[in-house]
């Protein structure tokens, strides 16, 4: 494989990428998958080798942190574990923070509240590559991994059609500016306080490449009537947990079940990025049923991440 188109300096939404970074990310995502058997026989298992990658996390994690920490050490970096008290602002300017680590390291995976935050730290440097591990508005790495199953499933993206249902959330606004870059139809199905914000509309409709398109529905069936993927989350996201006897209410009708499911296409896959609560947001029935892909989600986070490592620090070596 070739390299990168060109080099990126962050990822702080799916939008710093366009189409064709997108897609070479997904395959070279693909590729360093293939070759995890390899072990440390693996073409990219050093190309890190003498980089140093900063982990920040705000927020609880159990999948992006793991992925990303082995993302890094099999890509043979190193990893430095890094206190959020101490570098999110709370003891001197998030800038300060970020000038004083681009002195350090090559990199650093932030997971926090806002995306303003990510933004203003990026911006205060021109070397440090800043990498969104979630915020409350943006989930860019759940989406790489999302694309990745379902081009494993489905091989070619273009023409499917993905229906999210529950609340227009970080997840659901990379997966709209993902899937318009790809060629892939969304529908989002969400009450309507909780629908996708226009701004994330206008950005996925200019992103937009053959003929893609998103469309917000206040009628789960609707939706995902005739739909290749049904996707959900979790009703009451990190820093949400005061309105969750609410959001249990206002959602109750978005819940993924076997009779909302049946009204998609024949084999239609499941889809959570997890973590995921039976009996609210999905049945059980759903969430282990054949085509539930939910795993294999969580596993391509590593391989995606890799992927985004690869290409902001070693482009040259991209594969």
């Amino acid at each position: 494989m070739s390299p990168a188109t060109q080099t990126r300096k962050d990822f702080l939404s799916v939008l710093d990428f366009d189409a064709v970074d997108l897609e070479r990310c997904l395959q070279i995502a693909s590729q360093v998958k293939a070759d995890r058997l390899l072990g440390r026989r693996a073409p990219t298992a050093d190309v890190l080798n003498g980089r140093h990658v900063g982990m920040l996390f705000d927020k609880p994690s159990l999948r992006t942190r793991t992925t990303f920490e082995i993302a890094i050490r099999e890509l043979g970096g190193h990893l430095v574990a890094l206190q959020p008290d101490v570098a999110l602002g709370r003891r001197e300017p998030v800038g300060d923070v970020a000038r004083n680590l681009e002195r350090w390291v090559d990199a650093v995976v932030i997971r926090t509240f806002s995306q303003c935050i990510l933004q203003e730290f990026a911006a205060a440097t021109t070397r440090l590559h800043v990498i969104n591990a979630l915020t409350d508005q943006e989930h860019p790495c759940q989406a790489i991994a999302d694309f990745l199953t379902l081009k494993e499933r489905f091989g070619q993206l273009r023409g499917r059609t993905i229906a999210y249902v529950g609340d227009g959330n970080n997840v659901a606004t990379s997966l709209a500016h993902g899937a318009a870059m790809l060629g892939v139809h969304v529908h989002v199905a969400s009450p309507e306080p909780y629908q996708l914000p226009h701004a994330v509309v206008q950005q996925a409709t200019s992103a937009a490449r053959h003929g893609a398109r998103l469309r917000l529905f206040s009628d789960a069936a609707d939706a995902v009537n005739g739909a290749d993927a049904v996707y959900t989350d979790t009703w009451t996201s990190m820093g949400q947990e005061a309105e969750a006897e609410v959001r249990r209410r206002v959602f109750a009708a978005y819940q993924v079940n076997e009779e909302l499911m049946s009204l998609a296409k024949p084999g239609a896959l499941f889809m959570h990025c997890l973590p995921a609560h039976r009996g609210e947001e999905v049945t059980a029935e759903v969430f282990e049923c054949e085509s539930s892909v939910v795993f294999d989600q969580a596993e391509n986070r590593l391989h995606g991440q890799k992927a985004l490592l690869l290409m902001l620090l070693a482009p040259a070596s991209a594969m």
